[in-house]
């Protein structure tokens, strides 16, 4: 469906439209409904789901990573949220949202809401936590995606008033979807600094559907209904959830083939999903995902970066162009993946509104295949001397341990040019963000899921002033075309826009897009609550899963 919140006119959304009218304000205030009637279906059983993900922190304002959101989309709730099968956002927490400014939204919370320590949720809460989230600015947190928040104002325990930078900004209600938009109690959380992960348990401040019980990180995580959530979601079917993780794959693999784990989510390799999709106790739920790959190359210390003691901004230049110039993309679905995964021109995944497939009309043989020759032209203008020694960082317990093929593959792809020499590494995700971010790595993998289904999420986190990926790059062009298509309400303009912006980001390459990879998520058949075939609007969630 489409959505409306006023009177602006349609602009383009990732999978579907964005607009602001009367429809919207319709669904946003009738929608409201909880599901907190319901009784648990399996209430006296255990759900436990596997997993190789690991956790930066539970504290939202210091992670934004698919290991640290499995467990905070459960036990944080936020005030909009969306449903399986749609990019529609709707009411959680909130009551109802409406514009009531060109620069201005007001939502109203659902009364009597409390955390899982008993403490209100109130709209100081709100008001804290997106205050907080932009005050400490984590360079591992999502408080870039409030680049157009100016303020937030409670002058009601259930009203909150948003003011924003930009008029037209038809993207925020997502935003309140999103890991920036949790919310947290202000009586545990600090203003100012990141909250250590054993303080967050023992202050029980959960407002999702689900609360800590027993936190052992990154090895076992125990979790029970939090019977305070009157959210969107609704009453969990099952009462009790476990965390299990995993170092190795296959002994993930092995454990959900024997029964002693119900169900896995991210990441078992393509040979072993093939593998368990042939086992009658087992189910194996694929299906188009929205997540992606890419190369990142840090502007300080790549060859020739500008920290390095040749700095030499015209040779960077020529080196990122000449591996976008020999990357085979479609030698690594095929080999490594299977074609579960695709082959990627650009940061926006295929089916989006505004996707371009930039590097493919700029690099190697502008079909989308790799040339050799096109690399060492563009080296020996330069001046770049030959071999080039790369220094590439990938990680296996947060990719899946796929990874380690996936990058050996690359490895041999550049070598075999001749013009370059490869020296891969890699490290554990628990370290592997806060190296990257100290520009430990000239070259890093780095995948993207998103946090609502827009173009714009997959290029304002890595091309505008407040980047996630802090890499150095930064070009005015690029990101002036960012701001005009997140307020613009032509969506013949934003198109072209979101465009051009991929266009020249492209010529920079900051990033080399790879793979538009796949989802797939395995259950025992006894297990219930996940469709058997899953889309790009699909988020796993809790709640509704059931065991016989």
């Amino acid at each position: 469906m489409t959505r409306h919140l006023g009177t602006r006119p349609v602009r383009p959304g990732g999978l579907g439209a964005l607009s602001l009218g009367t429809a919207l304000l319709l669904a946003l205030t009738a929608c409201t409904s909880s599901k907190n009637g319901d009784t648990a279906v399996s209430g006296g059983k255990t759900i436990t789901v596997g997993t190789t993900d690991q956790v930066t922190s539970l504290d939202p304002a210091g992670a934004w990573d698919a290991g640290s959101g499995t467990i905070e989309s459960e036990v944080y709730a936020t005030l909009l949220s969306t449903e399986t099968g749609s990019p529609d956002v709707l009411p959680d927490l909130a009551s109802k949202i409406e514009p009531t400014g060109p620069k201005e939204y007001t939502v109203t919370l659902k009364k009597n809401l409390t955390f899982g320590n008993g403490h209100d949720l109130t709209s100081s809460d709100v008001k804290f936590s997106f205050d907080r989230t932009v005050k400490i600015a984590d360079e591992n947190g999502p408080s870039s995606l409030l680049y157009n928040l100016a303020s937030v104002a409670a002058p009601t325990p259930t009203t909150v008033v948003f003011t924003l930078k930009s008029a037209d900004d038809t993207l925020f209600p997502q935003v309140l979807s999103t890991a920036a938009g949790y919310i947290v109690d202000e009586q545990v959380f600090p203003a100012d600094k990141i909250l250590d992960d054993g303080a967050v348990v023992a202050a029980k401040p959960w407002s999702g559907p689900y609360g800590v019980t027993s936190y052992d990180k990154n090895s076992l995580v125990s979790f029970t209904a939090n019977r305070g959530y009157r959210g969107r979601q609704g009453t969990p079917k099952v009462r009790k959830i476990q965390l299990k993780y995993y170092t190795d794959a296959g002994n993930l693999k092995l454990d959900v083939q024997q029964g002693t784990i119900d169900a896995v989510y991210r990441t078992l390799t393509t040979a072993d999903l093939d593998d368990l999709a042939t086992k009658k106790d087992v189910k194996v739920h694929t299906g188009s995902g929205n997540g992606i790959r890419y190369i990142v190359f840090d502007f300080a210390t790549q060859p020739y970066g500008t920290k390095t003691k040749n700095a030499d901004k015209r040779k960077a230049l020529a080196v990122r162009q000449a591996v976008a110039d020999s990357v085979d993309r479609a030698q690594l679905a095929q080999q490594v993946y299977k074609n579960t995964y695709q082959p990627l021109y650009t940061p926006v995944p295929d089916g989006f509104t505004g996707a371009t497939p930039s590097f493919r009309s700029l690099y190697g043989d502008k079909k989308g295949g790799p040339d050799k020759s096109a690399a060492a032209a563009r080296l020996k203008t330069a001046g770049v001397t030959t071999p080039v020694t790369l220094n590439l960082q990938y990680n296996t317990d947060h990719y899946g341990s796929s990874s380690a093929d996936e990058y050996a593959l690359i490895k041999t792809q550049l070598e075999a040019t001749g013009l370059f020499k490869v020296n891969l590494q890699s490290t554990e995700w628990t370290q592997y963000g806060k190296d990257r971010i100290a520009h430990q790595y000239p070259l890093y993998q780095l995948g993207w899921y998103a946090d609502y289904l827009d173009a714009d999420n997959y290029l304002s986190p890595f091309f505008s002033a407040n980047s996630w990926i802090a890499n150095g790059y930064a070009d005015p062009a690029v990101r002036a075309l960012i701001k005009k298509e997140e307020t613009e309400t032509d969506p013949a303009e934003r198109t072209e826009q979101l465009k051009q912006a991929q266009d020249k980001a492209a010529a920079s390459v900051p990033l080399i897009p790879l793979l538009q990879g796949s989802t797939a998520i395995v259950t025992r058949t006894d297990v219930s609550g996940v469709p058997s075939e899953l889309d790009a609007t699909y988020t796993f969630r809790w709640a509704g899963l059931a065991k016989r």
